[in-house]
């Protein structure tokens, strides 16, 4: 099975995310090859949540799981220091007050 490039799928998915009329930015370049990639999603509340892809132990799919969620200035201190500790993480933060992602749509839910 051939991978995709992550600057590949994190292009596809700022696609798909304008499509829907749902800002998004880079906040943080990545890897262009086989870095990770976090979602932080902004509600504009105060608020963010932020994604990340793990394995599901028990079935081994992938899955977006969260890895920090509250007040803003929280969420982007977790994700500060996980790009300390992988400086080839990108960081996509996504604007929107309905809370919407996309991650869980065919294709990038998988």
């Amino acid at each position: 099975m051939t991978r995709l490039t992550t600057r590949f799928w994190v292009d596809a998915y700022l696609a798909r995310l304008r499509f829907a009329d749902i800002a998004a930015y880079v906040t943080a370049h990545g890897d262009d090859t086989a870095g990770a990639v976090l979602v932080k999603l902004a509600p504009l509340d105060g608020t963010a949540q932020a994604f990340q892809r793990s394995f599901d132990l028990m079935t081994g799919n992938r899955a977006w799981v969260t890895l920090a969620e509250g007040p803003e200035a929280e969420v982007d201190t977790a994700i500060a220091r996980q790009r300390r500790t992988d400086p080839d993480l990108w960081v996509i933060e996504v604007e929107d007050r309905q809370g919407r992602t996309l991650l869980d749509q065919v294709g990038l839910s998988d």
